[in-house]
């Protein structure tokens, strides 16, 4: 897939807010810190439209781009930033539950896993919820050229393993780098089939009227 054009739509914390479901749509999340502006930055080749940071939490709100005038890039904050205030995590938590859980043209979450780091708990169970919630998903392991290919293939089995202790099968995954663009390609290539099989789905309006007696 060629990346002709990536522009910013809007930013919320509003699931009623939201642009019109009536294109596909890939959200990122990840823990904070994972890569995962840089990542979203390389898959369309301009720097500047996801604002990384060195400081983690940054990403705060709902980000939407809008990708060839055909399909959106969601950047969700990241979660497990344990210097962020209790009240702001869930009040964080609550409206990245209820956009997962209602965007009806939400094609697949991509689950961004440093893919230097052993099996995380907080993955894992946000992974396992996302299966209980039927909302296809699948994995991203970022920073691929920090460390050898065999240490990443190492904790990429791990996870795995941990994985099939509550999964069948695992979900489709990508080792990336934001440096080099390796995985780039494959996501793209992944994102394009699934845009081949997108159904506008059918949202139903509230009925406003009231009956009288």
């Amino acid at each position: 897939m060629v990346i002709k054009s990536a522009t910013f739509v809007v930013s919320n914390t509003k699931v009623s807010a939201l642009p019109e479901a009536n294109m596909p749509e890939y959200a990122f999340i990840g823990r904070s810190n994972v890569g995962k502006s840089s990542l979203i930055n390389k898959l369309v080749n301009q720097n500047g439209l996801a604002k990384t940071s060195q400081k983690p939490g940054k990403t705060q709100l709902i980000n939407h781009f809008l990708i060839n005038e055909k399909w959106y890039i969601v950047d969700l904050p990241g979660y497990g930033y344990a210097k962020v205030s209790k009240t702001s995590r869930e009040k964080w938590e609550k409206f990245i539950r209820a956009y997962l859980t209602k965007r009806e043209n939400l094609q697949c979450v991509f689950v961004l896993i440093d893919s230097r780091l052993e099996p995380q708990k907080i993955d894992l169970e946000f992974c396992c919820w996302l299966g209980e919630c039927g909302i296809p998903f699948a994995l991203i392991y970022t920073k691929a050229d920090k460390q050898s290919g065999v240490k990443t293939d190492q904790n990429v089995s791990k996870f795995h393993k941990s994985l099939k202790n509550w999964f069948e099968e695992i979900p489709p995954f990508f080792v990336t780098s934001s440096e080099t663009g390796l995985g780039r390609e494959k996501i793209l290539e992944f994102i394009r089939q699934v845009n081949e099989d997108f159904v506008m789905p059918i949202i139903e309006k509230p009925n406003n009227n009231t009956q009288t007696s």
